[in-house]
């Protein structure tokens, strides 16, 4: 028992040696350097897939064993990084641990509130915080635009920066974003929608984000309200109480919750929301300037990420009925 306690201590003692080894083992890089961009939400299995297929390590599930080892798996910063000369596995790692990236990055999600984005980037640690301690209303006057309201005018996506530059910079740069992505879907909308200016294509865009992620059902979504804004139906969408209830949202709504008049109730007022609900991304602000041509009034979810679309309050019954009430029994 011994002897094969000892012989194993000596596997243990040789296989910790060899990953030592292999981890110091350098790789030369191109002479104009590599670079990896880690995002907030990747694994250390896929940062090593991705150095392993570019060169940059020899063997990504030593790296990743190397990691789980050391605990470096949990502790991986996002950001832009810039490697230049030899380098080895360890080197990598150390750096993607220590974090100091050549450009640091903050990831905005299609579908977040403006609020949200103030969140993210108030707790950004790489940003220079300016407008932390600014009201939104004075921050949109620092930002050139006194008295707009800031939901949905910045575009959500992943933005790298300078480590230490000012947030004021990356408001105004998702600002920019938008206007640009904005301007090319008006540009392509189709004729005879019933919003007469950008603004109110935006603020359809942030309907369509909240109601569905799907993207087979994005421009249906947007035909069924367009469809009832055209026949001066309500659009009756929940995201949008929700919205105007606030911080009252408690992760339901009930019957009260859709009688009680907001500016943002689609239950009890006609028309669009007086201004988005959300951050849009390119494919809700694209379905809502093309939206599908059908004859749709109504839809409800099925449960598995899609909707069932119907012409009739009558098609609209049987629906909720089987996918809503069946569901609840």
């Amino acid at each position: 028992m011994k002897k094969l306690s000892g012989f194993l201590l000596l596997i243990l003692l040789c296989a910790a040696g060899w990953l030592g080894w292999a981890a110091l083992l350098p790789v030369k890089l191109p002479d104009a350097g590599y670079k990896l961009l880690v995002g907030p939400n990747r694994t250390m299995k896929q940062i090593a897939h991705t150095l392993e297929q570019d060169g940059a390590i020899r063997n990504r599930q030593l790296m990743v064993a190397l990691a789980r080892l050391s605990g470096s798996d949990r502790k991986i910063k996002a950001g832009l990084y810039r490697f230049q000369g030899s380098q080895n596995m360890l080197d990598v790692l150390q750096r993607l641990v220590q974090g100091h990236p050549d450009e640091a990055s903050l990831t905005a999600i299609e579908g977040w509130t403006f609020r949200q984005l103030r969140q993210a980037l108030d707790r950004n640690p790489d940003v220079r915080h300016d407008a932390q301690k600014l009201g939104d209303a004075a921050l949109m006057q620092r930002l050139g635009m006194p008295g707009a309201s800031p939901e949905g005018l910045f575009f959500p996506s992943t933005y790298l920066f300078t480590p230490g530059m000012s947030d004021l910079d990356i408001y105004h740069q998702a600002f920019e974003v938008m206007q640009q992505q904005l301007n090319a879907a008006w540009a392509a909308r189709k004729a005879d929608l019933p919003y007469s200016t950008p603004y109110e294509l935006l603020t359809m865009a942030s309907l369509i984000e909240k109601e569905t992620s799907s993207d087979a059902d994005r421009a249906m979504v947007a035909s069924v309200f367009v469809n009832r804004l055209k026949k001066g139906m309500r659009l009756q969408t929940d995201p949008s109480v929700i919205y105007g209830m606030g911080e009252r949202y408690r992760g339901n709504i009930g019957k009260a919750d859709l009688r009680r008049d907001t500016p943002y109730n689609t239950y009890t007022r006609a028309g669009l929301t007086p201004t988005p609900i959300a951050l849009p991304g390119k494919a809700a602000l694209y379905a809502a300037a093309q939206p599908d041509d059908s004859d749709a009034l109504y839809f409800v979810a099925r449960g598995d990420g899609s909707s069932q679309f119907s012409s009739t309050l009558e098609q609209h019954n049987q629906a909720v009925r089987k996918y809503i009430l069946k569901k609840g029994q």
